[in-house]
């Protein structure tokens, strides 16, 4: 069983960054993909980032150019460098591990930005 647990949240100013990272009890080499998902207060939540073990990432249009998704195998960490972000962006951010039969989410980060 592994343990996904995220950090960096906050609030921060419309323009401003953030970083979250998504620290990961055990290796997180054998997840064929891990994510990011947001959800906002009232809405689905929503695939932000995905990173394939292959080396494929993905990113929903909103995001395009201002958010950067990475993983540190050594580290068993992934992250998700925010820039450039908007009152839109607001959210609970989750980070995701999947391998086959399996998948794992984390708790949670709370991301505000205020305009």
């Amino acid at each position: 069983q592994v343990q996904l647990v995220e950090s960096g949240g906050g609030l921060v100013q419309a323009g401003g960054s953030l970083r979250l990272s998504c620290a990961a009890s055990g290796s997180i080499f054998s997840f064929n993909r891990m994510d990011w998902y947001r959800q906002a207060p009232g809405k689905q939540r929503e695939l932000v980032a995905s990173i394939f073990s292959s080396g494929i990432i993905n990113y929903v249009d909103s995001v395009k150019g201002r958010f950067t998704i990475s993983r540190d195998n050594a580290k068993n960490t992934l992250y998700l460098q925010m820039n450039s972000l908007k009152p839109e962006d607001t959210a609970v951010y989750y980070c995701r591990g999947w391998r086959p039969l399996s998948e794992y989410w984390g708790q949670g980060t709370q991301v505000t930005v205020s305009s």
